[in-house]
């Protein structure tokens, strides 16, 4: 394990259930901070307030407990297996899991066991993580709960959306209900729900994560990535679980670095991009100013803010729409329509749209994203990183989301800062960066070229090292 960065103590002010994972690993390590005692943390508080949240679909707490019990013993002997070794984690529900029932948000998997782990969560397996439970995700992981899954709610606020479709882990790490998650990102579902609850989330470079045992909306829109409290925290994930894989053959064969090495470098002469103008004509007058102070952060740190002309983004983001409704449709084709009765109104509506696209309307999508990719390609000759919001709207009302519609209107509406970055599958990492007129958090974006998730690692924890907003929690005591 490389040095720790320089912000991984417990902070002062911090309750052990809100500890980053990096501060946690040495005293485990060292015998001072016991697996069993964490996940009983984590078990006690999810009995406490996920009756009120429902971040949780299925909780294994006799597996946990049983795995906590191993870890302990495994490191008393000198086996420690690095950094996740006894901690408590839990994973979106689309990750297939042998021990824990996989639903996809859906009824008709309701209790399903998969025949086989995904190599995500087997490599978090394999690094000793301590695996709590399953997360609520919406149907598919596409844009609405099924209608016997209860929503999770925003503890920031219960009249506010929580973001889809990894709602349930970001809820759960805001609520310090787990230590890490994994979620999946095809439009923003990683992105969005870090936003709106506060947290931290990578979607790296499309490849760069093993989507082997991982349902898909739309394959080649889906991203596998880590969501944590800490940037740092949510690097180490992507570390462990990053790399080529066989049982995926899109999972590229590109070295993985050890993303803590220089995570303490800074940000110091790196050309940073912004447009304001873009960014203004898609946004509330709340995100602009919280990315108006982002951008005084960053260069008090030493970059240089550069204006760019980001591309026009309706006609990728209405590609979209139609690469997203065919690819699902071809993802349900083994059920749909076979079993339409059985699926809820927002996912049957986009199988029904993909199953009606022609051929030209797809090929428009196609060749509106090789224009886009071609167009990112040159921004990024000229700059190392990319500013850009969450959202378009600080912390979104549930009314607000249900006046969108559907895709494609939904799509261009929430998605302008998210879904071009699954189009063209460049790296991301969102974090905090301010709180609405409402109390909910607002996130940003750094974005880099492919495959540069170190530099998205060093920008975040370097903002991080300067500001608070990742250590702000939200008042569970109502929820008791």
């Amino acid at each position: 394990m490389s040095a720790l960065p320089s912000s991984s103590d417990i902070h002062p002010a911090e309750p052990l259930w809100a500890a980053p994972i990096l501060a946690l690993a040495p005293r485990i390590r060292d015998g001072a901070l016991s697996p069993v005692t964490l996940t009983e943390l984590m078990l006690d508080r999810i009995a406490a307030y996920d009756g009120r949240l429902h971040a949780y679909v299925a909780v294994a707490a006799d597996g946990a407990l049983k795995q906590a019990r191993i870890a302990e013993a495994e490191i008393a002997r000198g086996g420690w297996r690095g950094p996740l070794h006894g901690v408590p984690i839990a994973v979106k529900d689309v990750f297939y899991t042998q021990a824990i029932r996989t639903g996809l948000g859906s009824s008709i998997y309701a209790g399903w066991t998969p025949p086989y782990e995904s190599t995500a969560t087997a490599r978090l397996a394999a690094a000793g993580a301590v695996m709590v439970g399953k997360l609520t995700c919406t149907e598919g992981v596409y844009a609405e709960h099924h209608p016997t899954i209860q929503e999770p709610l925003n503890p920031f606020g219960a009249a506010h959306w929580t973001g889809n479709s990894s709602s349930g882990s970001g809820v759960a790490l805001t609520a310090g209900l787990t230590y890490g998650s994994l979620g999946t990102d095809t439009g923003g579902s990683i992105r969005l729900p870090s936003s709106c609850c506060g947290v931290v989330g990578i979607k790296p470079t499309w490849g760069r994560v093993s989507r082997h045992g991982v349902f898909p909306l739309a394959d080649s829109l889906d991203h596998v990535g880590p969501m944590a409290r800490t940037v740092a925290d949510a690097a180490l994930l992507l570390g462990l679980i990053a790399g080529a894989d066989p049982a995926d053959p899109t999972a590229a064969p590109v070295a993985v670095p050890d993303y803590l090495a220089e995570i303490d470098r800074g940000i110091a002469g790196l050309r940073v991009g912004v447009d304001l103008g873009f960014i203004a004509a898609k946004a509330t007058a709340e995100v602009v100013a919280s990315i108006e102070a982002v951008l005084a952060t960053v260069a008090s740190l030493g970059a240089e803010i550069v204006p760019v002309r980001f591309p026009d983004t309706d006609a990728i983001l209405r590609g979209w729409a139609v690469q997203c409704a065919v690819e699902a449709a071809r993802a349900h084709r083994d059920t749909y329509p076979a079993r339409k009765s059985e699926y809820g109104p927002r996912l049957s509506a986009l199988l029904e749209r993909g199953h009606k696209v022609s051929g030209f309307d797809l090929a428009d999508a196609l060749a509106a994203r090789r224009t886009f990719n071609g167009q990112m390609a040159r921004l990024f000759a000229d700059i190392d990183l990319l500013v850009v919001p969450g959202l378009p709207v600080a912390g979104p009302t549930l009314d607000f989301m249900g006046s969108l519609g559907e895709d494609p209107a939904a799509i261009l509406a929430i998605g302008p800062f998210t879904a071009p970055f699954d189009v063209c599958g460049y790296p991301t990492v969102t974090l905090p960066c301010g709180e609405s007129a409402a109390g909910i958090p607002i996130g940003f974006q750094f974005v880099a070229r492919p495959f540069a998730e170190s530099l998205v690692c060093r920008a975040g924890h370097a903002y991080q090292a300067v500001t608070t907003w990742h250590r702000r929690r939200p008042d569970l005591a109502s929820l008791a």
